[in-house]
């Protein structure tokens, strides 16, 4: 079984992923070990340049200097010299490939996907080849570890932290304001009915009209207009735009004489 299962590279100030492998396992305990190593990505720059993380099955580790960090799942089975000797490894081949302006100008995740060659790479070494043939590198590792020991987590520690919750600010919220609608007043109805009658009154005016003009000459089709559209006016004057409560004033209105 490999003991370094995940690797990838992040921005510290923002936590931005600028490559990772792209290894897949499908055990709920990893997706979720995956999850808690994005949401503690985004908080780097409050911890040291080494951490770790251990939960049930997986642990989490990470090793930043500058503005990259180099971060890690692996079993618990790994020695934690390893796993950051992995780590220091892997920030050497990034920084020598890639400068402080181009990882400061990445724009978007994963912008130098292409490096996962190289992850993929210095993680099969070590977890295929002898821990012999890397004693050098271990027990370098294993002195700097004693005299500046890493910051240890826990995964619910990556969960909650300065106001986060799985990775969302908190937000406090205030209920919305509701608003009443105002029962309609007398002289609201009485504006109301007013209108209505001037409509009718326009409206069987205008038909009237309609039915002498159309006997006597095509000219007359103005003087319909002129009672027609009234009554169309009042109609949308009888109703209040929507959402706003009726009006309690008089509305005006216009009886047009024959």
């Amino acid at each position: 079984m490999s003991l370094i299962l995940f690797a990838c590279v992040v921005r510290v100030r923002d936590g931005l992923p600028l490559s990772a492998s792209t290894d897949f396992y499908h055990s709920q305990d990893f997706l979720e070990c995956r999850r808690r190593l994005k949401t503690l990505a985004l908080r780097l720059a409050q911890y040291p340049g080494r951490g770790s993380a251990e939960g049930c099955d997986f642990s989490i580790h990470f090793s930043s200097s500058r503005d990259v960090a180099c971060m890690a799942i692996c079993s618990l089975q790994c020695p934690a010299a390893m796993a950051f000797c992995f780590l220091e490894t892997l920030w050497w081949e990034f920084t020598a490939s890639y400068d402080t302006t181009c990882v400061g100008l990445a724009s978007r995740p994963y912008a130098f996907l292409e490096f996962d060659n190289v992850i993929q790479k210095v993680k099969w070494h070590f977890n295929y080849v002898s821990s012999t043939q890397m004693d050098s590198s271990l027990g370098k590792i294993q002195e700097e570890l004693k005299f500046q020991p890493p910051v240890v987590l826990t995964l619910e520690d990556t969960d909650v932290a300065n106001g986060v919750m799985n990775g969302h600010t908190l937000m406090h919220l205030e209920p919305a304001p509701s608003f009443r609608m105002e029962p309609v007043t007398a002289l609201g109805i009485l504006s109301l009915i007013l209108n209505i009658m001037c409509a009718a009154l326009n409206l069987i005016r205008g038909i009237h009209l309609a039915e002498h003009s159309l006997q006597v000459a095509h000219e007359e089709i103005g003087n319909i207009l002129a009672f027609l559209i009234p009554f169309v006016a009042c109609i949308f004057q009888d109703q209040p735009p929507e959402g706003t409560p009726p009006a309690s004033q008089p509305r005006d209105w216009c009886c047009f004489a024959g």
